[in-house]
């Protein structure tokens, strides 16, 4: 296999005259470039993408912390994510934290290491004193991290007004919101909040719901549908994210509740979860695809230090369903 001295030594110029042309970098003539090409196409030199990184020191790699891939939402935008990350032709590097003690700290750690180029991180994080002192680049997905890490996120404003609209024109009068976690700080709670604000203006009842924290399994979702039931038997509305309501709509059955003629449900996130079944989840969708691509886009721009000025927020759209 040829190395890049024998290019230079077929070439007639130095390796580092070699290193400039790979690299484009530094001044070398078009005559001197054309027989380095030469050189290297004669010998079929493939340039060592290892040591083509070390000399930029890059590792064109990113990484990306996430709870869970067993659930829907966190499984679609690390697809998503790995998609972009390829476009652009970067490798991801993945932690999923459920479940795996100090797994967020060792990857801030390689991070701190330079043994990736960044981090997008979208987990459920309750340390996130780890993330005070880092200069590399960071972008959170949907979590506050604190006031010097940027966010990616749905308009999440927008879609506590769309959920409130949709449970008030179905004519809900008890509704009850299954809420994550509230130790974990994230922008998707503001559609809590404003959906719970607006429907209140109106008369209408509200009651929150709080699931535990880092809760991602069936038995998780269908203990806190369980309870809502019981202790909420007279809702006639229930909003929350998708694998929520999906188990709401499965214990609703059991009960022998009628949906959506006697039960309002509406999901939030609009993953393929809710489109799965017999009854397809009325849903408000955030825009994952979207929201990845843009994650990837802001990532790369603080990696080569590009200056941006694009939004960091997505709209949510509607997807109709049989539930509301």
């Amino acid at each position: 296999m040829a190395r890049i001295k024998d290019v230079a030594r077929e070439a007639g110029v130095a390796a580092s005259t070699v290193s400039l042309v790979m690299n484009k970098k530094g001044y070398v003539s078009e005559a001197t470039r054309a027989k380095v090409e030469a050189a290297m196409k004669k010998l079929n030199y493939v340039p060592s993408e290892v040591a083509r990184n070390l000399s930029l020191n890059r590792t064109n790699t990113i990484g990306v912390i996430m709870p869970s891939l067993s659930h829907p939402f966190f499984g679609e935008v690390v697809e998503a994510l790995e998609a972009a990350l390829y476009e652009q032709n970067y490798k991801m590097m993945l932690c999923c934290t459920q479940h795996k003690e100090n797994s967020e700290r060792t990857f801030v750690e390689m991070l701190r290491r330079r043994t990736m180029d960044g981090i997008i991180m979208g987990a459920h994080s309750l340390d996130v004193a780890l993330y005070d002192d880092l200069k590399q680049p960071i972008v959170a997905f949907d979590r506050y991290l604190n006031d010097n890490i940027p966010i990616v996120h749905c308009d999440h404003h927008q879609g506590g007004q769309l959920a409130a609209q949709i449970l008030l024109s179905q004519g809900c009068r008890q509704v009850v919101e299954i809420v994550g976690y509230q130790g974990v700080s994230t922008p998707a709670n503001e559609y809590h909040w404003v959906a719970a604000d607006r429907l209140r203006r109106h008369g209408v009842q509200v009651e929150m719901l709080e699931m535990p924290w880092n809760a991602f399994s069936y038995r998780d979702f269908m203990a806190s549908a369980r309870e809502l039931f019981q202790k909420y038997p007279e809702a006639d509305g229930i909003l929350g994210a998708d694998l929520s309501v999906s188990a709401c709509l499965n214990v609703a059955a059991e009960m022998g509740r009628r949906v959506p003629e006697d039960l309002k449900l509406l999901a939030y996130d609009g993953t393929a979860a809710t489109r799965m079944g017999l009854q397809p989840i009325t849903a408000i969708r955030q825009p994952i695809e979207e929201l990845a691509q843009l994650a990837v886009k802001k990532i790369i721009n603080l990696v080569n230090e590009e200056q941006d000025d694009s939004p960091w927020v997505l709209p949510p759209s509607l997807l109709a369903g049989k539930t509301c």
